[in-house]
């Protein structure tokens, strides 16, 4: 399952769905049927039976919370080290210009910390750090609306004309408007 924050479940909710299965151990103890514990839960049937398992197995210990899923490769101590990199800017690392990139983050990270984040984790390791893409905060001192105008109205059709226009009767995803 895939979380919105990139990371797994929080201290809280792993504290919640911990006591709904120590809930489901003791009304295996009372011999409750699997179907009316998942309904009263409001669990899925498939937990309940696998919790059941792990229960008869191993006793109330195995519906114990494992912790998280994983731990972060980089430690709160070294992604403040990484911040203190990445203030210091691309072109103190040897690229030609002023933008990072979640790949060059990466190599950063490979280089500096030998440890190995794929693209995706590099997004999920500065989200869950706080950190945002970047957007511009206004638009360019130099722009011209007129201009910009003027390029929608009347160079944007002449590109736009060499495909194919619809016209009444030729295929299109819309029903005719009936008459």
């Amino acid at each position: 399952m895939r979380y919105a924050q990139g990371g797994g479940l929080t201290a809280e909710r792993r504290a919640f769905r911990e006591r709904l299965r120590m809930e489901a151990a003791d009304r295996f103890v009372r011999g409750e049927e699997t179907a009316v514990i998942a309904r009263d839960l409001r669990v899925t049937t498939r937990s309940v039976q696998r919790w059941r398992k792990a229960w008869n197995e191993n006793g109330l210990p195995s519906l114990a919370s494992k912790g998280p899923a994983s731990v972060p490769l980089l430690s709160d101590e070294l992604f403040a080290v990484l911040e203190r990199e990445l203030d210091r800017g691309p072109v103190a690392h040897g690229w030609p210009d002023q933008t990072w990139t979640l790949s060059r983050i990466k190599t950063l990270i490979g280089r500096r910390f030998h440890k190995s984040y794929t693209v995706q984790g590099v997004a999920v390791l500065l989200k869950r750090h706080g950190w945002t893409c970047q957007v511009p905060a206004r638009r360019a001192v130099e722009r011209d609306e007129q201009a910009v105008a003027g390029w929608g109205k009347e160079t944007w059709p002449q590109v736009e004309g060499c495909g194919r226009h619809a016209t009444p009767g030729s295929s299109s995803r819309t029903r005719p408007a009936s008459r």
